[in-house]
């Protein structure tokens, strides 16, 4: 039976760095928010005993590929507890629409779509705790996905608590560049001492991105970009780039803007959610 699960982009609204620490990782303080737009997973359980991914990536083996990492972690955590029979097995496919390096979160949503899927398809029965513990040794932004919730995160990302913000409707482009997430953080331009703050302080003020300046001396094509943006609504980079996003308070509204696109632009429209769609679906099963 091949079922098929969302795995939602996420923005950062805002992301704030805080210090580095003495391991040479960085304390921030970042603010998700899902989108109504991402990847696709098709996915179909078996008693075949093993993990096949049907849309290999090109470059990417697939014991390096998230989402079989995930696959394989969830079904070594089910085992353990003998949750699962050893000859469990699935196969996945993966349709593609975000792009790779642009902040969307990607990688991590699908990593996460895979746990909370197969946790529900094969019966484990692992609480959402335990699937996020399994998440954050994939990647920082796992455990948000699994929790599918909106969330204020602190630390180096471990800090979690779900938060509300408001669901504006956004233009979302992509400059045709991938940005290594550790290029940024090592460059000695990008601002570490931004003030600790609460998130209701956080809330009531405009929303920034540190690494922003960063990335657009870095990339051109980044800069081009935002500045084109900002001739129409507030504008931002999500995470490390190198998507930007511009933010609309109706889908007519940024559908305009859309149109009005420079050839070299490529985006779409989305709806802010802080309910995960991963979470809808699981919750109407």
């Amino acid at each position: 039976m091949i079922t098929t699960w969302p795995a939602p982009a996420k923005l950062n609204l805002f992301l704030y760095i805080t210090g580095r620490r003495p391991d040479g990782y960085h304390n921030l303080q970042t603010l998700f928010q899902f989108l109504d737009f991402g990847d696709t997973l098709e996915i179909t359980p078996d008693s075949s005993g093993k993990i096949k991914l049907l849309t290999p990536l090109s470059g990417v083996a697939d014991e390096e590929n998230l989402i079989v990492r995930a696959a394989q972690a969830l079904k070594q955590a089910a085992a353990a507890r003998g949750s699962l029979p050893l000859d469990a097995g699935a196969q996945i496919a993966l349709e593609k629409r975000l792009p790779m390096g642009g902040g969307l979160g990607g990688g991590s949503s699908d990593a996460a779509t895979v746990l909370v899927a197969l946790n529900h398809l094969w019966q484990t029965q692992l609480s959402i705790d335990e699937l996020a513990a399994i998440g954050v040794h994939l990647g920082a932004d796992v455990p948000v996905f699994v929790r599918g919730h909106a969330a204020f995160a602190e630390g180096v990302g471990e800090k979690i608590q779900p938060a509300e913000p408001d669901e504006k409707w956004y233009l979302v482009a992509h400059p045709g560049v991938s940005i290594a997430t550790p290029d940024i953080f090592r460059d000695a331009e990008l601002t570490r001492n931004s003030p600790i703050r609460t998130l209701d302080e956080l809330l009531q003020r405009p929303f920034h991105n540190d690494c922003e300046p960063v990335v657009r001396k870095r990339f051109r094509e980044v800069d081009a970009l935002l500045s084109w943006l900002l001739e129409y609504a507030p504008s931002r980079l999500t995470g490390t780039g190198s998507c930007v996003f511009a933010e609309f308070n109706t889908e007519s509204d940024a559908r305009q803007v859309l149109e009005l696109a420079p050839k070299w632009i490529c985006g779409f429209v989305a709806r802010g959610l802080n309910i995960s769609p991963l979470q809808r679906s699981l919750s109407g099963l």
